[in-house]
């Protein structure tokens, strides 16, 4: 009895251990794949992948393996905001980003609806 209790309790231990070595590594593989897309991404990329994430998540996940996949065979090496942009254009996902139109006057950076407003 006093067998089957400790085996048991033994079993228990070994299947929390494996589900916390599981946790790691998926934390473990998602900050890979974030550490390489960031020696890649420049200028503005990081905004319209992230922003692509939260329109497509699911699309989005299939490109971050194909890029992760380029990435490590070298076949990819900078990608910067526009071409991300125009990538995923060409897929079909239209990247709404959020844009605004700014002037400078007098030194001082104005939204177009601040500066009609000022005019009023």
């Amino acid at each position: 009895m006093i067998d089957e209790e400790l085996e048991a309790i033994k079993r228990r231990k070994l299947m929390e251990l494996q589900k916390r070595l599981a946790q790691r590594e998926k934390k473990a593989a998602k900050i890979d794949k974030e550490e390489l897309l960031k020696k890649v991404f420049v200028g503005r990329a990081w905004e319209v992948w992230r922003t692509a994430q939260l329109q497509y998540p699911e699309a989005m996940r299939k490109i971050e393996e194909l890029f992760v996949k380029l990435i490590l065979s070298r076949r990819l090496t900078r990608v910067d905001g526009v071409q991300l942009y125009t990538f995923l254009r060409r897929l079909g996902l239209r990247v709404k980003l959020k844009t605004e139109i700014r002037i400078r006057e007098h030194g001082e950076l104005k939204s177009l609806s601040e500066k009609l407003r000022g005019k009023l």
